[in-house]
């Protein structure tokens, strides 16, 4: 398939593009902003394309048979000067918008990479104005589904991973955070945890869904349930030091304002068999992929 992964120069995005390059597929990535050049990112072909004011080469589109878009907006992304109605503009009204110009350029089928809260947490739909618009951003999507446009969302939590050629500051953070480089920044964990799911098992669910998911469907994918302890932990044992202990206080590398479900409180679920057999991802690899981290990063 020639397909076009939006915000392909990101950590998501990224590893699907190489993903389903190394799968023989004709990958385009877009996004505002290029990947450095000399990096696999950089070595794809690049589209500009700034979803949000729709800003894209409509007949450059309709060069494509599938779409990935990875390019959704969570915290990192919200301007500190905007209020929550960034969301809904943003995603509620943005995803669905541009899922529809590539329904009209004549695009078969489309993968929207959203979050888990609408599904593994759907009380938070009413109060959360972020998880709502993920949850309005995957309706909007499916209502555009039909025969000939397979649109459809894989809904992830938590992701970690490294994407060759790519420098993602958190990871780099917690990796130099373990080693104790941030000294006297506290060493400890928040309570509870939450499911996480590696870059390279999401990847493989994208591919999955673009080749068998059904039109309209929303994916709720994961991996394993883990505690934060067990999570930092794994940063720190890859540096050849002990878990850090539990302490029920913000954290600064995982503040509170991330945690739409509470500190203190898990976010655990299971992946449906029926949908870890049908998108066919790999299963138990964030401790492999925390190491891979770790591989790149240390000192």
């Amino acid at each position: 398939m020639k397909i076009l992964v939006v915000g392909g120069a990101g950590m998501i995005g990224g590893r699907a593009a190489l993903h389903l390059k190394g799968k023989g597929h004709d990958v385009t990535i877009a996004g505002r902003t290029p990947p450095a050049p000399g990096t696999p990112l950089g070595d794809l072909p690049f589209l500009r394309v700034d979803y949000i004011n729709m800003a894209f080469d409509r007949e450059a589109l309709g060069q494509f048979d599938a779409l990935v878009f990875a390019a959704g907006n969570d915290v990192r992304h919200k301007p500190q000067d905007i209020d929550d109605s960034y969301w809904h503009d943003a995603n509620s009204v943005g995803v669905p918008r541009f899922f529809a110009a590539a329904k009209e350029a004549g695009i078969r089928r489309a993968v929207n990479v959203g979050s888990f809260y609408p599904q593994a947490a759907p009380e938070l739909v009413a109060t959360n104005a972020y998880v709502r618009s993920r949850k309005e951003s995957d309706d909007g999507v499916a209502a555009l589904a039909d025969d000939n446009f397979a649109a459809m969302s894989v809904n992830a939590p938590f992701v970690v991973g490294a994407v060759p050629g790519l420098t993602l500051p958190m990871f780099a953070a917690y990796t130099q955070y373990a080693e104790g480089k941030f000294a006297p920044m506290p060493e400890f964990t928040p309570p509870g945890g939450t499911n996480f799911i590696s870059t390279q098992s999401l990847a493989e669910a994208i591919e999955g869904a673009l080749e068998r998911g059904e039109p309209g469907a929303s994916y709720l994918v994961g991996d394993e349930n883990l505690s934060f302890q067990d999570y930092f932990g794994a940063f720190f044992e890859g540096v050849g030091r002990a878990k850090p202990p539990v302490r029920d206080e913000e954290h600064p590398m995982l503040p509170d304002g991330a945690l739409f479900f509470g500190r203190g409180n898990s976010l655990f679920y299971e992946t449906d068999p029926k949908v870890a057999d049908l998108l066919s991802y790999r299963r138990q690899d964030v401790k492999p992929a925390i190491a891979e981290i770790v591989a790149q990063y240390r000192s």
